[in-house]
């Protein structure tokens, strides 16, 4: 092990990714574009190419197998996620899309949960079966029936179990160390949408998982101006997702990677006031007659607040709010509309706080709950500021 993965996390962010490259004294790695790479020789070229192909990252022949500011950023994820190798594609859908196609074929069978992100499920709904790939949604919470539920999920042809903790929009936690136990088992790998917790608060590696998937365009860049999506394997897993990444052409450019490194520097602080934004948000949002419940799995009455207090060691800014059914959707609209701090967009993790109505597409379980939902994503704002924000929104709320 090196020495920086020795150090703590916030040291590592500040570190990781500086030792490749040359930086002629600057504290910043230099970004390199490029796409053709000279070579000094025949026999050179031969041989660059001779390692790239039997697995060896590093020699480069050309810009789509990465440059130096490419390998800076793969090199501190990879120690941040403690994985094998890690690499980046042109957005968080396209890491997962790649990473599922990597390990399946014809005939197989992906087990994907009811909460997952919605963009996922489009993808193994429409677009797998059209390779003669099935796939099937599952209750988030099996888990909590123990292993034989879990077993009773898989089928001789299931090859891929996805994850997704929290869940996308209504915030399940699920029992990663056991799915990934029991896909490792039946001989399917596992991937994870870890993107709420970042590699900081969770390492599901480290909990069996074999792919860990970001879209980097969230708190890893947090600044909105990067659409990035990031894979980190172990090494089981990296040769069949490093051959598909290369036969998909799979890249990104040099400057987004440049801005992904230097999102991660200041990720642990950007991080910290994004939860204390969102927990000041939720001590007032919880004083308001017309909220039924909040979804944040680090709050003490979360269902699934014990399964966050184990596998993560922190939590995000971004958390759901549900009305009681009494609320009309004209009402919970006005609240949203109007407001002047909150943002009304997709996309979350940048440094301005969003909001969006939410309606959790389901297949296998209904949500539990029945009022309307939105969603909080709390950006660097002052805190006060956002509340009075909200104040007026519900003032509207009630007419």
């Amino acid at each position: 092990m090196s020495e920086q993965r020795k150090h703590k996390p916030a040291t590592q962010l500040a570190t990781l990714g500086r030792e490749r490259t040359s930086s002629f004294g600057f504290v910043n790695p230099p970004l390199v574009r490029g796409s053709t790479v000279l070579h000094d020789s025949v026999a050179q070229m031969k041989e660059r190419v001779r390692q790239r192909f039997a697995g060896v990252d590093r020699p480069t022949t050309y810009g789509i197998y990465g440059t130096p500011t490419h390998h800076a950023f793969y090199d501190a994820l990879t120690a941040l996620e403690g994985g094998h190798a890690s690499w980046a594609a042109p957005s968080g859908l396209a890491a997962i899309t790649t990473a599922i196609l990597a390990f399946v074929r014809q005939g197989d069978h992906v087990l994907v949960p009811d909460s997952v992100y919605w963009p996922t499920r489009r993808f193994c709904r429409e677009v797998l079966p059209r390779f003669g790939v099935t796939a099937s949604f599952y209750d988030p919470r099996v888990g909590e029936a123990g292993r034989a539920a879990v077993e009773a999920l898989f089928t001789p042809a299931t090859r891929v179990l996805f994850l997704e903790s929290p869940g996308s929009l209504t915030f399940e936690m699920q029992d990663v160390p056991l799915l990934a136990a029991v896909a490792r088992a039946r001989g399917a790998v596992s991937l994870i949408d870890n993107t709420w917790a970042t590699p900081l608060y969770s390492r599901p590696l480290e909990h069996g998982v074999d792919v860990s998937i970001h879209a980097a365009t969230k708190y890893i860049g947090g600044h909105s101006d990067l659409v990035m999506g990031t894979l980190t394997a172990n090494d089981s897993a990296w040769p069949r997702l490093r051959e598909a990444i290369h036969q998909y052409g799979v890249t990104t450019s040099p400057d987004d990677c440049w801005l992904a490194l230097r999102g991660l520097r200041s990720m642990g602080a950007r991080l910290a006031q994004h939860r204390a934004n969102a927990e000041r948000l939720i001590e007032w949002l919880r004083a308001q007659p017309e909220v039924e419940r909040i979804l944040y799995p680090a709050a003490p009455d979360d269902p699934g607040h014990a399964l966050w207090r184990r596998d993560m060691s922190g939590a995000s800014g971004l958390f759901g709010v549900v009305l009681r059914p009494s609320v009309s959707e004209a009402a919970c609209n006005a609240l949203i509309d109007g407001l002047q701090l909150f943002g009304l967009g997709a996309s979350w993790g940048g440094y301005e706080s969003l909001i969006i109505p939410a309606n959790p597409e389901r297949t296998v379980v209904p949500p539990p709950f029945k009022g309307p939902l939105f969603r909080i994503g709390a950006g660097l704002e002052d805190a006060g500021d956002l509340i009075d924000d909200l104040a007026q929104g519900f003032a509207r709320l009630r007419g």
